[in-house]
């Protein structure tokens, strides 16, 4: 261990800000001066959790505190593994890695994932391109960080990697990474619900660091890691992909495929917005594309209705938006021939939710072996029942349907 890393750890942290969950957050007056500035600022005005404010009353913690937790947390486990003896780390690398926990989602799209499955730059991409562009550029460089290694923690896709960088990029995003921590303990502790909280303090008493692999765990870690999967699935099963969730991202998302498909709306337009502005550039440009009034609908509340909702082999791909579109038309005119009622495509939706992973690629060392092959019942075939029983498509509609089961079949083997 270097104490000039350790110590650079532990010095000039003086500035409190008070965390509902994790208490007092210290930063140095430089890392303080990142929370001040214009773009971190954007992420007080997006809601971590989006639509689910809608379900869940108290989900209105934003993606600026989900930030400060990421930090609080990112600084934490980088102590406990210099204590540990990661000594190839570096004292500019150490506060680069802070930089990057704080300012990881400086480029996420507003309303959680509406926007992900769209044709837009990803928001790490964004996050790295914010970091290297000014204000952000020099108050991480006056935090005694380096700009370029802070935006390659955050962007896997840079070219930029020594070792000491891809240490950093296994702690920030991984089974146990900091991120995963913060977000499952406060979207929890907000919405209500008793399945996200972990025991962070013994967790990190059971990491130890690895320069390759990042972090390994002994065995006695594993119920840790076994939490978390458990957790983060249960999470997605009650919160995240609740059907009405479900229901607001799947219409946003919808009008704005439209509002970019037929240039109404430009992909750049799309970046740099909070919640507000999204609804109100939906709003602006709604008189070119009635579609877009799903976005008024959303914000009132009177989301599409679930009528059907059933499982599709997880080993198929069903990611092709454009097909989804085309096949949303097809069902429509299918339910109107057998129905004898007039249904238009823009008031059918087919949901398939984006992929889902549940890391497991984390080694245990008493055992040599990675997680998935050691003595935890999580094994390869358990985490893929999760994501198929996670998995499943809905159709929306703007009025109940009773959609016959012969089209519903049909459906599956379109998809």
């Amino acid at each position: 261990m270097e104490e000039s890393v350790f110590s650079v750890l532990q010095r000039g942290f003086t500035i409190p800000i008070r965390d509902p969950l994790w208490g007092h957050i210290y930063l140095t007056p430089g890392l303080a001066s990142l929370t001040e500035s214009a773009p971190f600022f954007r992420l007080g005005r997006i809601l971590q959790l989006g639509p689910a404010s809608y379900i869940y009353p108290g989900a209105t913690h934003t993606r600026a505190s989900h930030s400060l937790g990421v930090y609080y947390l990112a600084r934490r486990l980088l102590i406990s593994l210099c204590e540990k003896g990661a000594s190839w780390t570096s004292p500019q690398g150490a506060l680069s890695f802070l930089c990057a926990a704080l300012l990881h989602d400086l480029g996420h799209f507003p309303y959680t994932h509406s926007l992900k499955e769209l044709a837009l730059e990803d928001h790490e991409s964004l996050s790295a391109g914010i970091i290297n562009s000014e204000p952000v550029k020099s108050l991480v460089g006056k935090a005694g960080a380096d700009p370029e290694i802070t935006a390659a923690i955050i962007n896997k896709t840079s070219d930029t990697a020594n070792n000491e960088l891809r240490f950093y990029r296994r702690l920030l995003s991984g089974v146990l990474d900091p991120d995963k921590l913060d977000y499952l303990n406060r979207d929890a502790r907000y919405c209500g619900v008793p399945y996200g909280a972990q025991d962070v303090d013994f967790i990190y008493s059971q990491l130890f660091p690895q320069k390759e692999r990042g972090i390994e765990i002994n065995s006695r870690g594993i119920p840790s890691v076994e939490s978390i999967l458990f957790s983060k699935y249960l999470m997605y099963r009650t919160v995240y992909w609740h059907r009405q969730v479900r229901s607001a991202t799947a219409m946003i998302k919808k009008a704005l495929i439209s509002a970019l498909e037929q240039g109404i709306i430009a992909a750049e337009e799309l970046y740099n917005l909070d919640d507000q502005s999204l609804f109100a550039l939906m709003a602006e440009k709604q008189k070119n594309l009635p579609a877009l009034s799903l976005a008024e609908r959303v914000r009132e509340g009177r989301f599409y209705v679930e009528s059907a909702c059933f499982s599709l082999d997880s080993e198929k791909s069903y990611d092709n938006i454009e097909k989804r579109r085309t096949r949303e038309n097809a069902l429509a005119e299918e339910i109107s021939r057998i129905t004898g009622t007039i249904i238009d495509g823009e008031s059918i939706i087919i949901d398939i939710p984006e992929p889902v992973s549940f890391e497991t690629e984390l080694f245990v060392r008493d055992e040599n072996c990675l997680f998935g092959e050691s003595s935890s019942v999580f094994r390869k075939g358990s985490v893929e029942t999760f994501i198929h029983a996670l998995r499943k498509v809905r159709i929306f509609s703007a009025q109940p349907l009773d959609i016959p089961k012969s089209i519903l079949h049909n459906l599956k083997n379109w998809l």
